[in-house]
């Protein structure tokens, strides 16, 4: 290309090139790329003069660092770099495509195109060695970034993507999936009308969503499976209509859901099965709208309020450590109720081992009782008449305090019952002075010997009277103490 064939615009960038200089032709720093298509030809640019001084059409002057620096130009034409090693960084801010750029396969040093607007950005495979920078475009047509390699970091922040139209509808509009980025993705207060797409990707540092948008009602908002994060994922604040989808993820660090809003009533909100996450925040979240599915997930904390929970869960096989805000298992288990599976032992016993955890040893007994209600539903009606029994008597060996009260029940009914009709003496003459306390206490506690039982002999409805005092005073006697033996070894 001809120095001769250029307009004058584009002499300027040709001109700015060689010495690494920029070029602005806005006419105000808040003129906005958006309104990009109506600009005049004072600041249109061909992209295949932008294609020619990045191929070294313009060698960098003696002593300077070559490089495009362009700031609100109309960008007209496609710039297409497939497979083209470029050597210089290449900042385009505030400017207007009218057609999406092609960098399939490209290798960059840095590419910087914040505030511009484009209709889509195809770039599957692209290696950057310093920096990809998107922050605050607007881009109507899919981003492709699927397989792209970045050094550094990428950045989204207020970019607004989507929602592609015609022959690309359906299409995921943001794509990273199996992206490798060395450092972070900055994308606070990103809204994408459609699905973002980062399965499979690994990430050196943290993703940061915090205030997103994505907005997929009905579909895929996030489908992330087999990500991995090096630090920490964050997305405070942000709102996804539509399924989240984490299946198979390794955060080390911290989820960070605190204050978002999830939303899809008409399946899965949240889906992180076979995660393994450091911390889970979830903290003052409204209520989620739809399923979440926690099976097979490991996590050292788990940050949710009762409240947050949906109608439905998933938690086969989630196993957590610390369970935050601590609250009295009252408050804990009516979650347990919402398993879709009905009845689930080992959700009572992951949550009772929560407790042990945090040295709550009354909430732990609280669950293992729950558990053992919860599994006297789903018995036959004789097996559920022995369960409610070992409820009332010893609170299934959980409560032996109750079974404290009900010695004492059996012990005021034998005094009454054998003070109004003492028994027959069995040798007249020999047996020690009748005593209704001490001899009930004999019935009760075999263990322990006043001389009364051996001593007199009921008859009657007494006698009947008496071997149910023997009978239950041995259970109770043995629930108690074994309760006293937990509570003292505890200590």
């Amino acid at each position: 290309m001809e120095i001769n064939d250029l307009t004058p615009a584009e002499r300027r960038v040709w001109e700015a090139f060689p010495r690494g200089e920029g070029v602005d032709f806005r006419e105000h720093p808040d003129d906005s790329s958006v309104d990009g298509a109506g600009w005049g030809p004072d600041r249109t640019v061909r992209a295949e003069v932008l294609r020619a001084l990045l191929l070294g059409a313009a060698p960098a002057e003696e002593g300077r660092v070559a490089g495009l620096k362009i700031k609100g130009a109309r960008i007209v034409g496609k710039l297409d770099l497939r497979y083209a090693a470029v050597d210089h960084a290449i900042r385009l801010r505030d400017c207007w495509f009218e057609r999406k750029p092609l960098l399939y396969g490209a290798q960059l040093k840095a590419l910087v195109l914040g505030y511009s607007t484009l209709p889509g950005l195809t770039a599957a495979t692209l290696r950057v060695d310093i920096v990809l920078r998107l922050s605050c475009c607007r881009i109507t047509g899919p981003v492709r970034l699927q397989g792209a390699r970045i050094s550094g970091g990428l950045f989204l922040q207020g970019a607004v993507v989507g929602p592609a139209a015609g022959e690309e509808a359906g299409e995921a509009v943001l794509q990273l999936n199996h992206a490798e980025v060395g450092t972070d993705i900055i994308a606070n207060d990103l809204t994408v009308h459609g699905q973002l797409r980062l399965n499979g990707a690994t990430v050196g540092g943290q993703i940061n969503l915090d205030g997103a948008r994505l907005l997929a009602p009905g579909a895929t908002a996030l489908h992330a499976e087999t990500l991995t994060v090096g630090t920490d994922l964050r997305a405070m604040r942000m709102e996804a209509r539509g399924m989240v989808n984490l299946t198979g993820s390794r955060v080390p660090g911290q989820l960070n859901f605190a204050r978002a809003r999830l939303s899809h009533p008409e399946g899965i909100a949240l889906r992180a099965s076979s995660c393994v996450i450091g911390e889970v925040w979830l903290r003052e979240c409204e209520r989620i709208q739809g399923t979440v599915n926690l099976r097979r997930s490991h996590f050292d904390l788990l940050h949710i309020p009762p409240e947050t929970w949906p109608r439905t869960i998933r938690l086969d096989g989630l196993s957590y450590r610390t369970l935050a805000p601590h609250l009295p298992a009252e408050e804990r288990l009516p979650a347990l109720e919402l398993e879709e599976s009905g009845y689930l032992p080992y959700a009572y016993e992951q949550l009772a081992a929560a407790y042990r955890t945090a040295g709550d040893e009354a909430a732990a007994r609280t669950v293992q009782l729950a558990k053992l209600r919860r599994h006297r539903r789903t018995q036959p009606r004789p097996s559920r008449a022995w369960g409610l029994l070992q409820e009332v008597t010893v609170g299934y060996g959980f409560r032996p305090l109750r079974a404290a009260g009900w010695l004492f029940a059996l012990l005021l009914t034998g005094v009454v019952a054998y003070t109004a009709h003492p028994p027959r003496a069995l040798k007249e003459g020999e047996a020690p002075d009748f005593n209704a306390v001490f001899y009930t206490i004999d019935l009760m506690l075999p263990i322990i010997g006043f001389g009364q039982e051996q001593a007199y002999a009921p008859s009657g409805w007494y006698q009947w009277l008496s071997y149910l005092l023997i009978v239950t005073g041995w259970v109770l006697a043995t629930t108690t103490a074994a309760g006293v033996s937990r509570s003292l070894r505890r200590q």
